[in-house]
């Protein structure tokens, strides 16, 4: 892939700034929902999304720094995570805040500690372990996986009276304005096609809601602007500006109430969980990498990204209460937009810090009605899924082992297969990776013995 900016370009400041915007509006849904999420699930939890978004731009620098700003992805909230949240917040509800900073740091530790491991010992045993045959369609179906919640949103309007055709309508618009502008647009449309589509996206919304609203018609009002107008409800300083309300505050508060046993439950929710978003972690590289054609793995190495991601999910963590993980929405939008320029990304970071202390802002993306942003998902998590097909193009499918190890990931990931083990859930890629590296070696060792046989 020829890139229009490549990891060390450096586009103008204008331009960066643009650009930081879009990769912050690709990654800011997902970032903002999981606290909501939580909230929702557990009685008494009160997350802040904004400091969620704090962390995540707080995360982000930290994992720049330990890559060497080689590396050009944004870190966000982590979904894997959840069910861990739940159990660590309800588990021990007294030191609720305190147990999710606690789990964050111990999942931050499995990275750090298997960092050390390959510092010493190198990858080549991953390249082995994991080939171009088992990490594509892994790849591919962290994509697909996430290819029902796309067309949930594409087809979810932001108002119970809203009609769903409205919603899809406007989310069409959002996509194929994303796609013209992303493949025939001039060189800086092409760099910006998210911003477009979701200014259209939303202007559509906006026109739908007016004629709802001047007829009465109440099937056109799809879009939900209380965010707005709570946030302009009152002229005042808080309105404009607000400080989030940081997760390791709350959490001081009962630092002298936990015991042994929380922390041992505590460990036990996280630690497991994060062995299996390692997997994920070395997928989501593997497919960086392909993308800018620069082997992240080797230079600046995994144990680099590791602690980056490590150290990084404990800050965002710290502040935000959600551990962080490398985004795919990330990494689809420096592939579609073909600027990999890690400048953008710390831009990026830094303005995610700075609006997640603007009120306003923070309402504004809270109104972005969910089918635009399904519009944007379609494009982001099929280019996802066509980055993992990509990686198999050149392997021999013909070959009944190839065959058998693709199939099973696609089909276990694809239809969901999970296994739980108390509090402790094996998510679908998790499963569809051990399964497929299962599968390759077995395969592998039984075509290894036949070739011994021939030649003897």
């Amino acid at each position: 892939m020829k890139l229009i900016y490549d990891v060390k370009d450096k586009p103008k400041f204008g331009q960066t700034l643009v650009f930081a915007v879009q990769q912050l509006l690709a990654i800011m849904a997902a970032t903002l929902v999981v606290p909501v999420i939580i909230n929702s699930s557990i009685e008494g939890c009160q997350m802040s999304s904004a400091a969620a978004l704090f962390g995540a731009g707080a995360g982000t620098l930290v994992y720049i720094l330990f890559t060497k700003a080689k590396s050009p992805v944004f870190l966000g909230s982590s979904f894997a995570f959840i069910g861990s949240m739940t159990a660590a917040f309800s588990g021990a509800v007294t030191v609720g805040y305190l147990g999710l900073v606690l789990g964050a740091i111990f999942a931050g530790l499995v990275y750090v500690l298997i960092a050390i491991i390959i510092k010493f010992v190198g990858v080549k045993w991953i390249s082995k372990l994991m080939p171009a045959v088992v990490i594509g369609p892994t790849v591919a179906i962290i994509g697909l996986s996430l290819a029902g919640n796309a067309v949930s949103d594409l087809t979810s309007p932001n108002l119970e009276q809203g009609s769903v055709y409205v919603a899809i309508i406007c989310g069409l618009v959002t996509l194929f304005v994303t796609m013209l502008a992303s493949t025939f647009g001039k060189k800086t449309m092409k760099l910006i096609p998210f911003i477009i589509g979701i200014l259209a996206g939303y202007l559509t919304a906006s026109v739908f809601y007016i004629i709802g609203k001047t007829t009465g018609n109440e099937a056109l009002m799809i879009i939900d602007y209380s965010a707005l107008i709570n946030c302009f409800s009152t002229i005042s300083v808080k309105s404009f500006f607000s400080v989030p309300e940081f997760t390791f505050i709350k959490a001081i508060k009962a630092i002298n109430e936990i015991t042994a046993s929380d922390i041992a439950s505590v460990a036990v929710a996280y630690v497991p969980v994060a062995f299996v978003v390692f997997a994920e972690h070395i997928a989501d590289h593997k497919n960086l990498s392909s993308i800018i054609e620069k082997d992240l793995l080797e230079d600046p190495g995994l144990d680099k990204t590791l602690m980056g991601d490590g150290v990084g999910s404990i800050v965002g963590a710290i502040f935000g209460g959600c551990p962080n993980t490398t985004y795919g929405e990330s990494v689809a939008c420096v592939a579609i937009t073909k600027n990999a320029s890690v400048t953008t990304i710390i831009t990026t970071a830094v303005l995610a810090i700075i609006i997640s202390f603007l009120s306003p802002f923070v309402a504004f993306v809270n109104t972005i009605p969910s089918c635009v942003m399904g519009g944007v998902c379609m494009a982001l998590y099929g280019f996802i899924a066509v980055s993992g097909l990509k990686m198999i193009k050149d392997i021999d499918l013909d070959e009944n082992k190839n065959l058998f190890v693709v199939s099973v990931i696609l089909i276990a990931g694809i239809g969901g297969l999970t296994v739980s083990f108390g509090k402790v859930t094996l998510t679908a890629i998790a499963c569809a990776l051990i399964l497929g590296i299962v599968t390759n070696l077995v395969l592998s060792r039984k075509n290894n013995d036949e070739a011994n046989k021939e030649s003897k």
